[in-house]
């Protein structure tokens, strides 16, 4: 009987496991598409982990020397090596955990980009005991395994994406932490060796794990090859020999040990210049993208589509992002209508466009004003608490999640329909302060003339959230001195909404906090298609940080759930909170 049991209880931990690995196998490319090994077509909706592996400075709002190795020699001018060190290694330990892949998949996503530095893989070639070898290091090797086990656990695919190579891919150093004193990886030998033979050992480790969905061989290539004094980056190469040749060279030595999973190829200039490339080498391959601060029209993504259709080879965005939740939306909706997969940039950094917000601390404040003016240098002590909280901050409980980022990605690119930000229960005195307006795309949920940032398509920079606080959607929100947050900069024609739910039907005064310069607001409210109230003015304040209340009395209000909306005929003022109060 124990016997019986015994193999029972196998049998089952068997099946689970069987289930959990092989229920919809490995990604391959079908044609055009990305299919599971049932054939089945596989929309990758995913983020990358930037920052983790591999820190660019605005990222921690360094703003000048940006490189990663830069950034950890002037820490460590500051905090010390010892200090330095022990920061770097809370910041592996804290950053990305199982609790992040846990709340991806939560939240609706299925992929995880992984931007890998060599440096954890292997020596650089200049640190090498014994020239022309390679010394591997399991540090990142074992940070994969784990983050492997949590994607695995999700049934979410795991794209390994090496982001920084050894001499560095090109001209933007700061995207692969490149030292340019030193060779690139297209000026030395050695260094293209030593990449293709970390490749070799990836997918010699991975070969056999279907979770790993596919190998992105290099990220962002971004060089001259042709013209290095006139075309830094690439952007105008029509031939790209080299870039080819290495990336068949990788994908031989791929091959070499592992034949089932899916090749990622980009092309020069940052991912996009694919001229002189294909046709492709391999049966399994798929071309990567990254799409930055353009129209998300048609026109925007008409090369892809014509490559993916001349060469027969699925189109992936392996990267996109930094914008406002207009441009998420609009973007997603673009690239699945057209069938394409994406990863979104980054998973998390401080600041508020991306799903979550790393906080910065007072102490970690005086740091990167020194590094980004050289004045008011904090001492060691300083330096070292505030880099620690830091790092701390990175951690998933600690972070800030941005529920209207998540929504604007998962939900909104397939509906108008609007929901609440707050739970707005109204009973006999209740606030609601005007920057939580509902859930929603523009024109559903608010209204806002600027919405995002096209500078590559137009020229000209249009921030969306101009205050660069608290939401990601067009709205300008800005910190008031107490540290709350208010609607600034509220313009003509602009309008928010607010889901309200009235516990008691009766008669209510509305007192809307605001503030203006020395002209007058004028607004109008209106709750479910009814005007309640029209060309109401605001006197001024006289002073946009002077902020007064506006009453309007004996306002009819019925019990339930009900939408009013806040219009400015007239903008230009400020706007705080609404609050509602039963006489």
């Amino acid at each position: 009987m124990k016997r019986y049991s015994l193999l029972i209880s196998l049998l089952c931990i068997k099946l689970c496991f069987s289930a959990d690995l092989y229920a919809q196998g490995f990604l391959h490319a079908d044609g055009k598409r990305i299919v599971n090994e049932k054939g089945d077509n596989v929309l990758l909706r995913g983020v990358g982990l930037g920052g983790w592996m591999l820190q660019e400075g605005y990222m921690l709002k360094i703003n000048k020397e940006g490189q990663q190795y830069r950034i950890r020699e002037r820490l460590e001018e500051l905090a010390g090596a010892g200090h330095t060190q022990e920061f770097y290694d809370s910041w592996l330990a804290n950053h990305t955990t199982k609790a992040d892949i846990d709340a991806m998949k939560g939240w609706g996503f299925n992929s995880v980009r992984l931007p890998m530095h060599y440096n954890l893989y292997t020596l650089p070639i200049e640190k090498e005991p014994v020239a022309g070898r390679n010394t591997w290091i399991e540090k990142g090797f074992a940070m994969t395994d784990s983050l492997l086990a949590w994607c695995k656990a999700n049934q979410m695919y795991l794209i390994l994406d090496l982001h920084a190579v050894p001499g560095g891919q090109g001209n933007d150093v700061n995207i692969s932490d490149r030292d340019g004193s030193k060779p690139s990886l297209w000026e030395n030998e050695e260094n293209q060796k030593k990449t293709i033979a970390l490749w070799k050992k990836l997918a010699e480790r991975y070969a056999n794990e279907p979770w790993i969905g596919g190998y992105d061989i290099i990220n962002e290539p971004n060089w001259g090859f042709e013209d290095l004094a006139k075309d830094k980056n690439g952007t105008r190469e029509t031939k790209n020999i080299p870039l080819k040749k290495f990336m068949v060279d990788v994908t031989s030595a791929i091959r070499e040990v592992d034949k089932q999973h899916l090749i990622i190829i980009e092309g020069n200039g940052w991912g996009n210049n694919y001229n002189g490339i294909l046709p492709q080498w391999d049966n399994n391959m798929a071309l990567s993208f990254h799409k930055y601060w353009t129209y998300n029209d048609s026109s925007s993504i008409a090369h892809m589509i014509k490559m993916r259709d001349q060469y027969n080879l699925p189109v992936w965005i392996g990267e996109t992002g930094e914008n406002s939740n207009v441009w998420f939306t609009d973007a997603i909706r673009l690239f699945e209508k057209n069938n394409i997969g994406w990863a979104w940039w980054p998973l998390k950094k401080i600041g508020i466009n991306n799903p979550m917000e790393i906080k910065s601390n007072p102490d970690y404040n005086k740091v990167i004003d020194y590094l980004n003016t050289g004045e008011g240098k904090p001492s060691e002590s300083i330096a070292y608490k505030g880099l620690m909280e830091l790092a701390k901050g990175t951690r998933f409980e600690n972070t800030v999640v941005h529920q209207d980022v998540i929504d604007a990605m998962i939900r909104q690119p397939f509906t108008a329909e609007t929901k609440p930000f707050r739970n707005n229960k109204i009973q006999k005195s209740s606030l609601i302060n005007a920057v939580d307006y509902d859930l929603g795309i523009n024109g559903a949920a608010y209204f806002d003339n600027d919405t995002a940032d096209y500078h590559v398509s137009t020229g000209k920079s249009t921030p969306g959230n101009k205050g660069r606080a608290y939401r990601n959607d067009g709205v300008d929100i800005s910190v008031g001195t107490d540290g709350s947050y208010y609607v600034s900069s509220f313009e003509s024609g602009e309008w928010l909404q607010y889901t309200i739910d009235v516990v008691k039907k009766g008669k209510y005064t509305i007192q809307l906090g605001y503030s203006s310069g020395n002209s007058n607001g004028r607004i109008n409210i209106v709750v479910d298609g009814i005007v309640l109230a029209k060309g109401l003015e605001l006197p001024s304040t006289n002073d946009l940080n002077n902020f007064r209340t506006f009453e309007l009395k004996h306002i009819q209000l019925n019990a339930g759930t009900q939408k009013i909306r806040i219009y400015a005929e007239v903008g230009g003022f400020n706007f705080s909170q609404i609050r509602f109060v039963m006489r």
